[in-house]
């Protein structure tokens, strides 16, 4: 357990560079553990689709790929990287392959999971595709589990609601 502010955790981006939430996103954000080989897949253009309309209003969408759920991120960071851009164009930043769960938890994801979602349940990543709303300033303030389309209207007022006017 660490007690480390989230938007200073160690953190390192899929072409290897150190760096922290701080450092990626200047205001809100969404860090949703992502997979190239999953049914959830296609929220990728969701995804992105969010990173372009708010981008400009201090918005990230920050993908963290693992391969901890059924093998569905086998990929290597080249590849995973090529899948993202040519299959759903994606821009926003990408960590490196990380584990949410287990022994090997990411110390990032040991302060996300203790979040809970709208059923007040906190705990373990359930599968891949699971995001958390950042507000500026790094506070969790919301959780939506995978199957939450990342544009549906929950998660669309969520982040309307955290970003500046």
């Amino acid at each position: 357990m660490t007690d480390t502010p989230l938007t200073d955790i160690a953190l390192e981006t899929l072409d290897g560079k150190p760096t922290t939430l701080a450092e990626l996103a200047t205001g809100a954000a969404l860090v949703v553990n992502v997979a190239s080989k999953c049914g959830l897949t296609p929220q990728y253009s969701a995804l992105e689709k969010l990173a372009q309309d708010y981008g400009d209003r201090g918005f990230t969408v920050i993908g963290v790929p693992c391969n901890q759920f059924m093998g569905q991120e086998p990929g290597n960071a080249e590849e995973i990287q090529t899948f993202c851009s040519t299959t759903y164009g994606v821009s926003f930043p990408l960590l490196a392959k990380t584990d949410v769960n287990g022994p090997d938890r990411h110390p990032l994801y040991d302060q996300l999971t203790k979040a809970a979602d709208g059923d007040g349940e906190a705990g373990d990543i359930q599968w891949n595709f699971e995001k958390f709303l950042l507000a500026p300033g790094g506070a969790v303030v919301n959780r939506f589990r995978p199957r939450t389309e990342p544009d549906a209207p929950e998660v669309v007022a969520a982040i309307e609601a955290v970003l500046p006017g």
